[in-house]
């Protein structure tokens, strides 16, 4: 299931650009204006992150994020202007797991909250994946429940641990680009169709009708859902 982020934050722009990157990234994004807002979804939607404006216009992300806490313990990253050393100080010693600095390049923010969730909850992804009569051992990397056992390739290993994580909702080509190669993504769509053949040939029974690892006609590719074992 993909990660659910709740974003906290009055500014309508920052909070498009947010949702737009981090949906891009397979992410599920609730957003809030209000601390009233953050209160209400993060009560009824249980989100596995929180992205928190320090400046908010119904008080501040300081009290917020001790009331949050109380609802539900998950990793909180705060946004803010403010790049004063005693308000980062601050917002880290109440605990939060991060604090960027506005303005921030998409890029940075989908790193820095990539790195809290693998060290939050990176120990309690499951060591497998079953897809059909396949699964995927997730610690060596090998394909068994075919002719034979095979091994992925580093790229097709990657490939498929993104479609995992955000399993269930479309990955766009370009996501998909930027996890398999870092920087400009020009030239690369056709390679990428090539492990996505080499990767279906490992995972599907039937590489030309796949049941699994599926085609989104224009925008990209989708891991169909199916419960983990």
């Amino acid at each position: 299931m993909p990660y659910r982020v709740l974003l906290v934050d009055d500014e309508r722009a920052l909070r498009e650009m947010v949702q737009n990157t981090l949906s891009a990234e397979g992410y599920t994004v609730l957003a809030a204006a209000t601390c009233a807002e953050a209160l209400a979804l993060a009560g009824t939607a249980r989100p596995d992150a929180v992205l928190l404006d320090v400046m908010l216009p119904d008080g501040n992300g300081f009290s917020l994020f001790e009331r949050l806490r109380a609802i539900r313990d998950v990793p909180v990253l705060f946004l803010s202007a403010r790049d004063e050393d005693e308000a980062r100080l601050r917002g880290l010693g109440l605990g939060a797991d991060d604090y960027i600095v506005k303005p921030f390049l998409p890029r940075e923010l989908c790193l820095r909250l990539a790195a809290v969730l693998r060290r939050v909850y990176g120990q309690k992804q499951a060591p497998s994946l079953t897809l059909g009569s396949r699964t995927v051992d997730w610690g060596t990397g090998t394909v068994t429940g075919g002719p034979k056992p095979v091994t992925l390739t580093a790229k097709e290993y990657a490939l498929l641990r993104k479609l995992w994580i955000s399993r269930g909702n479309i990955v766009t080509i370009d996501a998909l680009c930027e996890a398999l190669w870092e920087g400009t993504l020009v030239g690369y769509e056709n390679t990428l169709m090539v492990h996505i053949r080499r990767l279906r040939e490992k995972i599907e029974d039937d590489p030309s009708h796949p049941r699994f690892l599926l085609t989104v006609r224009g925008l990209g590719y989708r891991l169909a859902p199916e419960e983990q074992p």
